[in-house]
């Protein structure tokens, strides 16, 4: 929690100065003498500026986040899959361990860029693009909400990238269930920080218990 909150609060620091300065020297609060339509129309632009940088945030935490936690989710997943199944692993040494988990979080990484690349250059096609790449866009993010978390255990078993996604898949609405409520408590500034965690012993637990190891 307390590596999520350094992250997460760099993040937003550093996005929230750059936009929010960049935005009051465009609209030029700061000059002696201000309109009421400009001090109104820096307010709303205050406003979705706001969610621009929550939006940034997601996405830069969704990446750097689980990079750098990568070693210590997987020990949390560890643990909480001996205590699901009951039974004890061979552990494998912290920088080994690091490395199988580092080397996951880059697929899903390349895999979630690659995604929203696509949805970008749908979004280019006049007002159906818009609808269907923002549709499409939510989906997925419940989706790979879910693939986010149900992967410690999978990786652990050295299943291959396309394994996880069919396993995922194959999950059907428990997996859009449980990828809706954890995208939810990603995108939300403070929850995230201390969600993160609880959500991988929930995804660890959701595998075992929901049957998604024996797809």
């Amino acid at each position: 929690m307390v590596i999520n909150l350094i992250i997460y609060g760099t993040v937003f620091y550093l996005s929230y100065s750059w936009l929010i300065g960049s935005v009051d020297k465009w609209i030029g609060v700061n000059e002696m003498e201000v309109s009421f339509w400009i001090g109104v129309l820096h307010v709303l632009i205050i406003i979705l500026a706001f969610i621009l940088i929550l939006f940034i945030c997601y996405l830069l935490f969704i990446i750097f986040g689980s990079l750098v936690t990568a070693p210590f989710n997987e020990e949390i997943s560890q643990r909480v899959e001996e205590i699901v199944t009951g039974t004890s692993f061979h552990k494998l040494g912290f920088w080994q361990d690091a490395y199988i988990s580092i080397k996951g979080e880059l697929q899903k990484i390349f895999f979630y860029i690659t995604i929203l690349f696509l949805l970008f250059l749908l979004d280019f096609v006049p007002v159906a693009g818009n609808i269907l790449a923002a549709s499409l866009g939510l989906i997925f993010s419940f989706y790979y909400n879910a693939l986010e978390f149900l992967d410690y255990p999978l990786t652990r078993k050295l299943a291959t990238f396309r394994k996880k996604l069919r396993v995922t898949q194959k999950g059907g609405m428990i997996t859009y269930g449980f990828g809706c409520a954890a995208f939810l408590m990603m995108f939300l500034p403070v929850v995230n920080i201390f969600m993160k965690p609880i959500l991988v012993v929930s995804g660890t637990s959701l595998y075992y218990e929901k049957g998604y190891d024996k797809f």
